[in-house]
């Protein structure tokens, strides 16, 4: 029993590691690839990481003196890096025991809800507009997440993510579960925060939306939570939806499971070059048209396809 919880902690700090170690080195390599598509050099692959170690190192200000307002920050990063513990990275999840799709569903809105209730605590009205402009983009990228994972359920005929996984990748691609992957792409991108859907942070309206109050060691966990959920959530596109190849060898299988959500990333990062910001009519149209694709591929599953 001991050699069994050993094991499941062991891996569990590596995910957690993986994702907090990896997730401001891809926003680098991101940050590259946006400045070489403009024809500029663009900051060095680790300025995330010098960034951060400078915002670590400033004074902590707090605009709101009360508990629940200093730890949110703390709070949101650790929401999900709990994610990164159930969800797979090249084998089953650690913690799969403590939660299924349905856990992952509200763990994965935990950050962004906390985020949201920081901008509105903040007394600032430009935080204020950019926690609704985010709480609108929750409210209609969640379901999207959401029914994506209810397809994979319905397809493998349990709720585990894990067995989602597994099954996917035993029984190759299918028309609902291809479906269901391009919408959840399509939700990453907004997951993200990249163009054309950073209409929560814009600059050139909102300041920086709901983190225009935040400095220091609070915008840098902010940040690093940011990072940090773009590539979980790509880590659960490609291990759910897009899972081959598959080995069976952990030392094998996470790093490619590491590669393809670079790749997804990467792709995002294009999109987010090549695009101009959406206002927010447009975008809720756009998450309206996904919806109805992600509920198609839910159609796709009834029937068996």
């Amino acid at each position: 029993m001991s050699a069994t919880i050993l094991k499941v902690a062991a891996l569990a700090i590596l995910n957690v590691a993986l994702v907090l170690l990896l997730s401001p080195l891809y926003e680098g390599l991101l940050r590259k690839l946006k400045a070489t598509l403009h024809s500029r050099m663009g900051p060095p692959v680790f300025q995330p990481f010098l960034d951060t170690l400078k915002l670590l190192g400033k004074e902590d200000l707090l605009t709101v003196q009360h508990p629940a307002y200093a730890v949110a920050p703390a709070a949101a990063l650790a929401s999900v890096l709990l994610l990164a513990t159930i969800i797979p990275i090249g084998g089953a999840p650690p913690l799969a025991f403590a939660g299924d799709v349905i856990g992952v569903v509200y763990v994965a809105s935990m950050s962004a809800v906390l985020l949201i209730l920081t901008a509105f605590a903040s007394g600032s009205p430009y935080a204020a507009v950019g926690g609704s402009r985010e709480m609108m983009s929750l409210l209609s990228v969640e379901p999207v997440v959401a029914v994506t994972l209810v397809v994979g359920a319905m397809k493998a005929g349990t709720l585990s993510v894990a067995g989602i996984a597994d099954w996917n990748a035993a029984h190759g691609p299918t028309i609902s579960m291809t479906l269901a992957g391009v919408a959840l792409f399509l939700a990453v991108q907004a997951q993200a925060g990249k163009l054309p859907f950073d209409i929560p942070e814009a600059d050139q309206e909102v300041m920086g939306g709901p983190l225009v109050e935040q400095s220091g060691p609070r915008l840098a966990l902010f940040r690093w939570t940011m990072w940090a959920r773009q590539l979980v959530f790509s880590l659960l596109l490609v291990e759910l939806f897009f899972p081959w190849p598959r080995t069976g060898v952990l030392a094998a299988d996470a790093p490619l499971a590491l590669l393809k959500a670079l790749v997804v990333l990467v792709l995002v990062a294009v999109v987010d070059v090549v695009n101009p910001r959406l206002k927010v009519e447009q975008a809720m149209g756009y998450y309206l048209r996904v919806a109805l694709s992600s509920l198609a591929a839910m159609a796709f599953a009834v029937v068996g396809m």
